[in-house]
């Protein structure tokens, strides 16, 4: 259910014909390429789902074994974010498979693994997707009010210390999702989300039945089944979060969190400053990197100006289509930004000591 709210524009722009020319080799691509792809876009969605849980079962049939758990613990933390990356992400999209059912019967892994994946696929789809680095409108830039990422966001005097402290706290990044952002979506009104959902009262209910089945198989079961004491299990399952949080922020800070891109603000009328095209070009970046791991282990994310360009297509057909879009940025002078990772965090932690301050160094005549 959606309510109606004034949304930022986008204006027209005259980059539209080559959208459309890139959209037609996207396409194109898709097609040579899907046949033999295919096999390993399935592969994927059935393996990575039973190593989460391959994990969890070894370590409650580990026999107590402290080192077997703590390992274990760690793979699932791993599986977490790869699972994320490669089958939740896709079937949020409804990329992996051609029943668009299945695709969303998929996305309940995500429950399972803890979050919820009704407010999240809200979150990604309404506003992330299409309002990125809007303060107000990017859920993605709206998690805490202990962290300032936009310029435009209001300032408190905690967020003068914000680049030593986050750092610390960027570990607890999942339990924060998990035990305390999913319930602040759903409970409190002034939430982002809330200004074009409205939450069935199913959702309320499944929100507390999947986040029981979470801490129930990962946390109160292996305890009492394998005699271990509290120590051990808070101990793995901090191991789990850790690792998570960890990985997960290395892969979803670099692309839009940093000083290279844009935090564009609407005016009078409520537009937006670029065509939606541009906005994406200006708000989006790619991190360097092109191997096994980035296509098969990392779901391609690097690739993530093509991803918010095209979220219907397959992450397994990203690097092609952004070899093309860089041609097509060159031949019309058009930004198009991709840097090492290093340097992509690096300029994360600059905005945020950049964002300390009360000042906007986004001017977007600059």
């Amino acid at each position: 259910m959606t309510k109606e709210i004034g949304k930022p524009l986008y204006r027209k722009g005259r980059d539209e014909q080559i959208f459309t020319e890139l959209r037609r080799k996207a396409n194109n691509l898709v097609a040579k390429f899907e046949p033999e792809r295919r096999t390993g876009i399935l592969l994927k969605a059935f393996l990575f789902p039973l190593l989460y849980f391959a994990c969890w079962i070894l370590a409650i049939t580990s026999g107590g074994n402290t080192l077997i758990i703590y390992a274990c613990y760690f793979g699932m933390g791993v599986m977490v974010v790869l699972n994320y990356l490669n089958i939740i992400h896709d079937a949020v999209h409804h990329t992996i498979f051609k029943n668009r059912a299945l695709n969303d019967l998929y996305v309940y892994l995500f429950d399972l693994l803890g979050a919820n994946s009704f407010i999240w696929k809200m979150r990604h789809i309404r506003f992330h997707h299409n309002y990125p680095n809007v303060d107000g409108w990017d859920t993605d830039i709206d998690q805490s009010a202990l962290v300032r990422i936009a310029p435009q966001t209001p300032i408190s005097r905690f967020h003068k210390y914000q680049h030593l402290y986050l750092p610390f706290m960027y570990p607890l990044f999942l339990f924060n999702w998990l035990v305390i952002r999913d319930f602040k979506d759903f409970f409190d009104k002034r939430r982002t989300v809330h200004k074009l959902v409205t939450i069935p009262k199913i959702e309320y209910i499944k929100l507390f039945f999947f986040k029981f089945i979470f801490f129930a198989y990962s946390f109160i079961l292996p305890k009492f089944l394998l005699g271990i004491s509290w120590s051990i299990i808070i101990t793995a399952f901090g191991i789990m979060i850790f690792t998570a949080s960890i990985l997960a922020l290395i892969v979803l800070l670099p692309p839009h969190a940093n000083t290279e891109s844009v935090f564009p603000v609407t005016d009078e009328e409520n537009k937006l400053p670029h065509s939606w095209f541009m906005h994406m070009l200006k708000t989006t970046n790619d991190i360097d990197g092109t191997n096994w791991v980035t296509r098969f282990v990392m779901g391609n994310y690097n690739y993530h100006i093509v991803h918010h360009l095209f979220p219907n297509i397959h992450h397994a057909f990203y690097p092609e289509i952004t070899q093309e879009l860089r041609l097509l940025c060159k031949d019309h002078n058009l930004p198009y930004r991709s840097y090492g990772l290093g340097n992509a965090l690096k300029n994360h932690y600059l905005l945020l000591k950049q964002n300390r301050f009360d000042m906007n160094i986004w001017e977007e005549d600059m």
